[in-house]
């Protein structure tokens, strides 16, 4: 994950019309089964597996993000973007941990380890606000001439930060329900995103005609995105069964969120990954690209529901 991490080599992007082979799919579907195994266990165990799990998802999508910037010939601060991102992903995820996040049962001014609390995330947001984009200037001052386009790395390395690690640092406060943690949240959040996935690739590969974006994404059509909204509007009314205390209302708004944003956030990757020349963001996952690859639809999602959440109070 250091700015040594040599550049990958640009590859054309496979046909959209070729089948995985036998071996392919046997690795397809043995890593997707670690994968989900993995996913949804660190959910279900802990607040504390939650966090680590997805801290280190967050640092793995923002080296993908760096070294493919670094393919194409940009050398941003890739340390330096993973670290503010894993420092904004724990400070929102110990703000919340600790009782203090967007369910407001506990008052802030009532503790004074809240408080503590409170000035800390604060100084961490604010902090790394000034502090960040300073030090990207002052190490292109340092380095330069030896990397070229000195404010395209810096845009770069805020780029990564912005698409990847705002979004991300956005779960922990997510997670939380009127008690503190609430694994089921996060597992409504999987199954509504993996609703839209589902439905979309049914629905296009049986009723598909019209192209969405073909010049980004070929498979997807218009026909599919209205199968994945529908889908996805059935599994949100459906999550009534493990989100009894959720209103429907807001069932189906977070679920008409996901049905939007999440074909989007695809989109998004997709046009990264071709402006790139790049098939798969990485390879952590045989068969299934990087992590970056599988967690895209996060990205738009996130931010669309805090902001829902903010909304709804």
């Amino acid at each position: 994950m250091s700015d040594s991490t040599p550049p990958i080599t640009p590859v054309s992007p496979a046909p959209t019309d070729t089948k995985p082979g036998p071996s392919n799919l046997r690795l397809r579907v043995i890593y997707g089964v670690i994968g989900a195994a993995l996913l949804l266990g660190s959910v279900w165990f802990s607040p504390w597996t939650f966090g680590l799990f997805f801290a280190f998802v967050q640092a793995v999508m923002l080296w993908e993000f760096y070294r493919m910037m670094r393919g194409s010939g940009l050398h941003p601060a890739g340390v330096l973007g993973i670290g503010t991102g894993w420092l904004l992903f724990v400070g929102t995820f110990w703000f919340a941990h600790t009782g203090y996040g967007p369910s407001g049962l506990v008052d802030s001014l009532e503790s004074f380890f809240s408080a503590i609390n409170g000035l800390y995330l604060r100084l961490l947001w604010s902090g790394l606000a000034v502090l960040v984009p300073v030090l990207l200037v002052l190490r292109e001052l340092l380095l330069w001439p030896r990397y070229p386009s000195p404010f395209g790395n810096v845009g770069a390395a805020l780029a990564g930060l912005f698409y990847i690690g705002l979004p991300m640092a956005l779960l922990p406060l997510l997670a939380q329900g009127e008690g503190g943690y609430d694994y089921r949240r996060i597992f409504a959040l999987l199954f509504l995103i993996w609703a839209s996935d589902i439905g979309a690739y049914a629905a296009g590969r049986t009723l598909g005609k019209h192209k969405m974006a073909p010049n980004i994404s070929p498979g997807k059509t218009w026909e599919g995105w209205v199968g994945g909204f529908l889908l996805t509007l059935a599994v949100g009314w459906a999550l009534g069964y493990l989100l009894p205390d959720m209103p429907l209302v807001h069932r189906l708004a977070a679920a008409g969120v996901v049905a939007i944003f999440a074909p989007i956030g695809d989109l998004a990757e997709s046009m990264l990954k071709r402006s790139m020349g790049v098939k798969d963001s990485g390879s952590i996952m045989p068969g299934h690209g990087g992590l970056l690859d599988r967690f895209d639809a996060f990205l738009l999602v996130l931010p669309m529901l805090a902001l829902l959440q903010l909304l709804a109070g």
